[in-house]
C-alpha cells in the first residue's frame, strides 16, 4: 500500500505543478505606435523589427478594428466614451457599414513578440482613446498612459476580442451601465519612452 501512495502523491504533485504552470502568462515584448508611419521609423532608426513587420501588424490591427470597434447609437455617445473628434461613422471606418452607427477612430496600435528578436508576432491590437485622454485596447482589457512606446505585457493583451458587427449598438444607458467603454477593463499598463 505504500507504493500505491507515493506514486498517488507524485501524479497529485506532478498534476499541481502543472496546473500552476498553466496559470502563468507569457509576457512577450511589445511596443505601441500611434501611426504605421512611426513604426517604420523606429525600425529604420533601430532595426528591432521591419517595415514589413509594422505593415503587416498594422492591417491586422485595421481588420480588427473593423471587426471588434465599439459601436454607439450616436456620434454624442461615442465621443462621450473616447473623447470630442475622436469618433466617426461605421460607414466611414468600414467601407460600408451603417451612417448611423459611430466608432472611435484607431488612435494607433499595438503589437508584440517582434522586438525579441523573435520572428513570430503574438499579435497586434487597435487602440483607442478614452474620454480621459488614455489609451485602450479593442478588448478592453488595459488602459495606457500612451499610444507609444515599448514594455513587457502579457499575452493576453493580444487575445482576439469579440466581434461587434451586427450588434446592437451601445446607447448612453448600456455605456452608463458597463462603466464607459474604457473603464471595464482590468489592468492599467504604461508605456516607457
Amino acid at each position: 500500500m505504500t507504493k500505491r501512495s507515493k506514486r498517488v502523491a507524485i501524479a497529485i504533485l506532478g498534476a499541481a505543478a502543472f496546473t500552476l504552470a498553466g496559470c502563468e502568462e507569457e509576457n512577450v515584448d511589445a511596443a505601441a505606435f500611434p501611426d504605421l508611419q512611426s513604426c517604420k521609423d523606429e525600425a529604420a532608426l533601430r532595426g528591432a523589427i521591419t517595415a514589413q513587420q509594422c505593415e503587416t501588424a498594422f492591417a491586422e490591427a485595421e481588420t480588427l478594428h473593423v471587426e471588434a470597434a465599439p459601436r454607439y447609437d450616436s456620434l454624442q455617445v461615442c465621443e462621450e466614451q473616447h473623447g470630442e473628434g475622436a469618433c466617426g461613422s461605421e460607414a466611414a471606418a468600414t467601407q460600408g457599414g451603417s451612417g448611423s452607427i459611430f466608432m472611435p477612430l484607431l488612435a494607433g496600435y499595438l503589437i508584440g513578440n517582434m522586438l525579441g528578436g523573435r520572428t513570430g508576432m503574438a499579435g497586434a491590437q487597435p487602440l483607442y482613446k478614452t474620454s480621459d485622454g488614455k489609451f485602450t485596447n479593442a478588448a478592453r482589457s488595459s488602459t495606457f498612459s500612451t499610444n507609444r512606446g515599448a514594455a513587457k505585457l502579457s499575452t493576453s493583451q493580444f487575445v482576439r476580442p469579440a466581434s461587434t458587427v451586427g450588434k446592437t449598438p451601445m446607447t448612453r444607458a448600456t455605456a452608463a451601465s458597463r462603466g464607459g467603454f474604457g473603464r471595464t477593463g482590468g489592468g492599467r499598463t504604461g508605456f516607457g519612452g
